[in-house]
């Protein structure tokens, strides 16, 4: 989906993999690991999000939801508050990902992350939606293209 965006947007994709557990003992104590400190920083350098998700067991994968919480501690110092929000979700399956999806902006409320509304990105089917090279079948482009264009008016008016 990132090259459906503008020559004007510039996607970062920001690795969540390596994270290591959110405890918040550790920023009690002023001892941040260095994984947190730099994702805080990648986070805070971005002017949106676009939350991309498979669903596990009708919620998001569990290494998410820690990057939501590493995000959002320090309590106050939050690096989501108020960044213009997508969420996708992508499951095999007929359901699209509806319970990650909502779970996800469940999240993101408190969050205080304003996510777009409508077109809703539910995306059921995903293996029958990519090639063997990767990329997006044709014929779901309009509808990728569709989600991207309504986020983009969506943070032009938040960011404006």
């Amino acid at each position: 989906m990132a090259d459906l965006f503008p020559a004007d947007f510039e996607p970062v994709f920001i690795n969540i993999g390596d994270l290591e557990l959110y405890n918040q003992d550790l920023d009690d104590e002023g001892t941040p690991t260095e994984a947190w400190t730099t994702f805080r920083e990648e986070v805070k350098q971005v002017d949106g999000v676009m939350f991309v998700t498979p669903e596990y067991n009708r919620s998001v994968p569990a290494v998410l939801k820690n990057a939501l919480d590493v995000g959002s501690r320090p309590y106050g110092e939050s690096v989501w508050d108020k960044k213009p929000g997508l969420v996708v979700s992508v499951s095999p399956g007929a359901i699209s990902g509806f319970g990650a999806n909502h779970h996800l902006r469940q999240s993101l409320v408190f969050l205080n992350v304003p996510t777009l509304q409508q077109p809703e990105a539910y995306i059921g089917g995903i293996t029958n939606l990519i090639g063997e090279d990767g990329k997006i079948i044709d014929g779901t482009v309009g509808f990728l293209q569709s989600i991207v264009d309504a986020y983009v008016d969506f943070f032009n008016r938040l960011t404006a």
